[in-house]
């Protein structure tokens, strides 16, 4: 059936495929937060997808070169893991706990404006007009999704949490760019080295602060699927189109999470989105593929 596409074709459907798998991992993730704390979740989660993914990324030419790494190409790989993986998942999971689905989506969105703002303090980066604009756009959109402010304490929470989460994900994304520019370890090297020691940080923590229930088989199925499918399958996946797709065309495929998070949310949780919402996060969308418009070209 997918023989006679063309290269191209075939690899924005794989891409769609993709974030399809990613987003409904925010529906999946509400369903498992009803009876599993968030920290060890996200432990339990990323813990067993690193074990799929350790045969993978562990051969020979791998192991000598990870023997040969220097002190401190180690610090940031621990410092990636750490940020990515203990910070950045555990606050979405914990954000998700307080949070609508959609809202949360909407709030993480924002690591992208983040990213070019910190080029400016890190990178030296003068950001274009389009960046600007894009920027205000975003902030238009949020003002309009959460106007009138007025948060229950529960979601001020959530909202401080996906905060921190949005500050660390920006962080790893500009310290993920270094170590893989680094060319020390291949890409997926990287990722199952910084994922087990942030899995296993975030495991451990997680236990230790707020324990482990009993895990159903319901439980664990959805575990295994986020790990396995939505986790190892989906990240082999996706960077398989990144071989064909410019990192333009992959940022406008990964945005259009937003959207079908909301939908998902709307069909499964029952998460109702209002016209003044919606046109708030088209706005955001809007924002946020504005700003990577120099990014991606450079």
């Amino acid at each position: 059936m997918f023989k006679n596409l063309s290269p191209r074709f075939r690899a924005v459907l794989q891409a769609l495929f993709v974030t399809f798998l990613w987003s409904t991992s925010w529906v999946l993730i509400k369903f498992g937060l009803e009876d599993i704390p968030a920290l060890p979740f996200a432990g339990l989660r990323y813990a067993l997808a690193f074990a799929c993914l350790l045969p993978f990324a562990i051969r020979s030419r791998q192991l000598t070169r990870l023997r040969g790494l220097s002190a401190g190409t180690w610090l940031r790989l621990i410092l990636l893991g750490l940020l990515f993986y203990a910070v950045t998942q555990g606050a979405q999971y914990l954000s998700l706990f307080y949070l609508p689905a959609a809202t949360t989506s909407l709030l993480l969105s924002f690591t992208i404006i983040v990213v070019a703002l910190l080029g400016i303090l890190l990178l030296h980066e003068r950001p274009t007009g389009m960046q600007w604009g894009g920027t205000g756009l975003y902030l238009a959109g949020i003002s309009l999704y959460f106007y009138p402010v007025a948060l229950p304490r529960g979601e001020v929470i959530g909202l401080g949490v996906a905060i921190a989460g949005v500050l660390a994900n920006a962080l790893s994304s500009i310290l993920g760019r270094h170590v893989n520019r680094s060319a020390e370890l291949e890409p997926l090297a990287v990722t199952v080295v910084s994922m087990g020691i942030g899995a296993a940080v975030l495991l451990v923590g997680g236990v230790l602060a707020q324990g482990l229930p009993r895990l159903t088989l319901t439980n664990w199925a959805i575990i295994v699927w986020l790990a396995v499918v939505n986790s190892a399958l989906a990240f082999t996946l996706w960077n398989h189109t990144l071989r064909t797709l410019s990192a333009m065309e992959s940022s406008i495929i990964n945005n259009t999470m937003l959207f079908q998070i909301a939908v998902l949310a709307w069909v499964f949780l029952g998460e109702r989105l209002t016209g003044r919402e919606v046109a708030g996060m088209g706005l955001a969308l809007l924002g946020t593929l504005a700003v990577q418009i120099r990014t991606n070209h450079d």
